[in-house]
C-alpha cells in the first residue's frame, strides 16, 4: 500500500489508538508518532456484578390454555401455543460496549481533525471488529480523506513493523 507523504495513519484496535504522520515518502513510509491515546477496559469478568436476568414462561391461572384429557398443552395444531421456558436473557458484554464505545470516540476524533484540515490523506489499521466500528461512525469528511484500510491489529508491534506491513499490503 502507498502511504503518501504526510499521510495520517490511524493504528488502533478497541483499547488503544496510535496517531502518526508520515514524514517519509509515499514507497518508504516513515511513520512518526504525533498521538497516543489509551482506554482502560477491564476483562468483562470484571466488570459485571450479577448473572444474567432470567425469563420464565408461566402458564397458570385464567389465561392459562386448558389441557384436554390425557393431551398436553403443547402446540397442538389450531394456533400458537408455548411450552414453559427456562431461558436466559441474553448478556451484556460490557467489555465489548467499551470497545465499540472507544472506536466511536476515535471516529468522532477523527472527524474534528479532518473538519479543522489536519490531515489530506487517512489511512486506518485496525482489527477486523475495530474497522467495522469505525466504519458505522465515519463522517464524511473522514470517508473522503480515507485512502487506504488494513485489516490487521498492529497496536502492539514496533513502528518498523506496521511501516512494513502497510508496504506489503
Amino acid at each position: 500500500m502507498q502511504v503518501p507523504h504526510n499521510a495520517f495513519v490511524l493504528v488502533a484496535d478497541g483499547r488503544k489508538a496510535l496517531f502518526f504522520r508520515n514524514e517519509g515518502d509515499a514507497e518508504f513510509p516513515n511513520l512518526q508518532v504525533e498521538h497516543a491515546q489509551e482506554h482502560v477496559n477491564p476483562a468483562d469478568r470484571d466488570q459485571k456484578t450479577d448473572a444474567a436476568g432470567g425469563a420464565r414462561s408461566t402458564q397458570t391461572g385464567a389465561g392459562a390454555p386448558a389441557v384436554a384429557q390425557g393431551g398436553s398443552n403443547h402446540a397442538s395444531g389450531g394456533g400458537a401455543q408455548f411450552a414453559p421456558s427456562r431461558g436466559s436473557m441474553g448478556e451484556t458484554d460490557y467489555h465489548q460496549q467499551e470497545e465499540d464505545r472507544f472506536a466511536a470516540e476515535t471516529a468522532d476524533m477523527l472527524k474534528r481533525r479532518a473538519l479543522a484540515n489536519e490531515f489530506e490523506s487517512l489511512i486506518i489499521v485496525a482489527p477486523p471488529k475495530t474497522l467495522g466500528e469505525l466504519r458505522k461512525h465515519y463522517h464524511k469528511a473522514v470517508s473522503d480523506r480515507l485512502t487506504g484500510e488494513l485489516a490487521k491489529d498492529l497496536t502492539g508491534h514496533a513502528v518498523p513493523d506496521i511501516e512494513q506491513a502497510l508496504r506489503s499490503a
